[in-house]
Formats: structure tokens, C-alpha cells, sequence
């Protein structure tokens, strides 16, 4: 998931419709360059899933709510979190779209990508990876963001799949993963 200016009401208004034992790892990509996050502190007061700050190799686990830390490039490799030094550390960052980059070449699992509010495109380029893998894409509609313009650049795209207020998107991600694990072979 992610935002940028205004995500923090999305991340909130998404989180308090999400159950702890859906089986999916939530990884909130914040476009933020120069001050530290404190989504880690602000978001277990909407979630009963366990917060986190991304450490490096840290293992990306189902029914975890994790956060990038500020100043940091994430990838994902091996079922594990990797941190680099951000990338862009002049002008707008993109950090969002460095993810989900990481995702189409390096995650086996399904996926779901989606963008809220904020300033900018970040994410964008990378929405058509995704569901060229087979992954969903969610925009947040732009007329329920603070800032429209991130969640508006995904639209543009023309690779979203569902466009929804954050409620809704909790709702989407509760269904696509419910579906996903009546559809896996019994063992």
C-alpha cells in the first residue's frame, strides 16, 4: 500500500476494516523523504495485527501490519525485507514504485497493490507489473483522498483494477484473500 500526504487517513480508515487473521502481510510504502514516519506509533490504534518498522532481512510474515522506515529504498528478496539507501534523495521520491518493482521480480505470492492519497505519481509506473503478473491494483477514488493526485496518476495508468474509498479497498483485500485461500489445494 501506498501514500504519500493524506495517507495516514486512508491507512486508518483501511486498517479498521481489516481482520487480524486474513493471512496477509500489509506493507505500507509512505512517500516520505526527509521526516521520520511515526505510522508505526499512530496505526496499532487501528489494527489488532502487529505493527512494524521494516528492518533489513526482516521476514515478511502474514497478519503483520509493516512500515518502511524514512530515508529508505524497500525490495523484497527471498521472503525477507531489504533495506537500501533511497535512491531519489532530491525531488519527489519513489519509493513506491521501487517496491513494487521488487514485487513483480521477486515475489512468488499474490499480490495486491494499492495507491492512496498523496502528492505525485509514485507507484504509477509499477501498477501494470503488477497485474501483468497476475497481481490486483486498487486506487483509492480520488473524491475520498485528502490529495487526489496520487491515487488520480494510478487511475491514469489505466492498470487499476478496482477504484474505492478506503472502507471498500479493506473490504476488496478481505475478499481476494479469502479467495485466495478457498482456492489453494487442500493437502
Amino acid at each position: 500500500m501506498g501514500g504519500s500526504a493524506g495517507g495516514l487517513d486512508a491507512y486508518k480508515r483501511l486498517l479498521n476494516h481489516l481482520p487480524v487473521d486474513m493471512g496477509v502481510a500489509v506493507v505500507i510504502v509512505n512517500h516520505l523523504r526527509r521526516v521520520a514516519t511515526l505510522l508505526h506509533e499512530i496505526l496499532p490504534y487501528h489494527t489488532t495485527m502487529p505493527v512494524t518498522l521494516i528492518t533489513d532481512r526482516l521476514e515478511v510474515r502474514p497478519d503483520t501490519v509493516f512500515i518502511i522506515p524514512p530515508q529508505r529504498d524497500l525490495h523484497v528478496l527471498d521472503g525477507e525485507f531489504r533495506l537500501e539507501p533511497i535512491s531519489k534523495p532530491r525531488g519527489w521520491p519513489d519509493v513506491i514504485t521501487v517496491f513494487l518493482r521488487s514485487l513483480t521480480e521477486h515475489w512468488d505470492g499474490p499480490l495486491i497493490a494499492v495507491i492512496v492519497s498523496g502528492f505525485d505519481g509514485d507507484g504509477a509506473a509499477a501498477l501494470c507489473g503488477i497485474r501483468d503478473i497476475g497481481g490486483v491494483t486498487i486506487a483509492q477514488a480520488p473524491d475520498s483522498a485528502i490529495e487526489p493526485e496520487m491515487p488520480q496518476s494510478a487511475i491514469d495508468s489505466g492498470c487499476i483494477d478496482f477504484i474505492l474509498p478506503p472502507e471498500a479497498i479493506g473490504r476488496e483485500i478481505l475478499r481476494i484473500a479469502r479467495d485466495a485461500a478457498s482456492a489453494r489445494p487442500v493437502r
